[in-house]
């Protein structure tokens, strides 16, 4: 294998197809896949091989990343893929599973040859399109010379926290770090829908808590992307914030800790996208405090 190995991307939507992207920029030689084609093609001008079967994406590359919904999706493809997978391949798993599914994942692994990488991303649309993410990672050394390349081209940092995938301590601490964004998220909805509702200008409560501990950017970041209607595209959906708050109210459960804050947030995700707007920036949870979309 040279320096630049040669990388597939499984899932090119808003994450996936940004990593992509900077693989491309990177030097490396990159094949993408995604189960609607049309995702894909716009990275045909940015040096990528667009692939119509996973197994044709993953014939012969040196590192397989996987960007796709949820765990159960991850299996499916991989399964798909599997005819081509070459042994002795790293397998970065970027996608948000959870913890449950790790085990599952890091045993089709072992099955077919595979080095593990447990690889979730902290980050959004904007910092992927800059390849400015946080990749936090768990996974053999023999590998590392492999990935790397890959880690250094998609994020700003890379924070190992262990050497066995299979362990899943990467997307533990993903879950934690999400458990806090999606909070502060749906925080933030209510904290606007009950000044709307008092009639008070949003305005004057950053004025009040600006520059003091209460003061924070991704309050105002979010706060901004609502006021101003810049809900789409997004950066990070409201199906997708459903999901993965459901993620971690089951990683509670399963290790006896209650979470009702992530289950109240969960659900209004969950009313938010019946409401219409699921594939909106995950801030338009504000919604779920009104009917229908009263809110506006």
């Amino acid at each position: 294998m040279s320096d630049k190995p040669i990388v597939s991307v499984l899932g090119t939507g808003i994450m996936g197809a940004a990593m992509a992207r900077n693989l491309c920029r990177a030097g490396l030689e990159v094949r993408v896949w995604n189960r609607t084609r049309d995702k894909a093609e716009p990275l045909a001008a940015d040096g990528a091989r667009i692939a119509d079967t996973p197994t044709e994406a993953v014939e012969g590359a040196d590192v397989v990343l996987t960007m796709l919904y949820d765990g159960n999706t991850v299996l499916e493809v991989m399964r798909e893929a599997a005819p081509a997978l070459r042994r002795g391949a790293a397998w970065v798993q970027s996608t948000t599973a959870g913890s449950e599914l790790i085990g599952d994942l890091a045993a089709f692994a072992d099955a077919h040859g595979l080095l593990f990488y447990d690889a979730p991303v902290l980050g959004t649309k904007e910092p992927a399109e800059a390849g400015k993410l946080t990749v936090l990672a768990a996974g053999p050394e023999e590998g590392r010379a492999a990935v790397a390349p890959v880690f250094d081209a998609v994020g700003a940092k890379t924070l190992w926290t262990g050497e066995d995938g299979a362990e899943g301590s990467a997307s533990r601490l993903k879950l934690v770090a999400n458990s806090w964004v999606l909070a502060v998220t749906a925080a933030t909805g209510e904290t606007l829908a009950l000044a709307k509702g008092l009639d008070v200008d949003p305005q004057k409560f950053f004025e009040l808590i600006g520059g003091g501990p209460l003061d924070m950017g991704y309050l105002r970041a979010k706060s901004q992307v609502l006021l101003e209607g810049k809900l789409t595209p997004a950066s990070f959906a409201v199906t997708t914030a459903e999901k993965d708050a459901r993620l971690i109210v089951a990683a509670g459960q399963g290790n006896g800790v209650r979470l009702d804050v992530a289950e109240a947030t969960a659900e209004r995700f969950a009313r938010a996208a019946a409401q219409g707007h699921g594939q909106e920036d995950m801030a338009a949870a504000y919604f779920a405090s009104f009917e229908e979309k009263d809110g506006n």
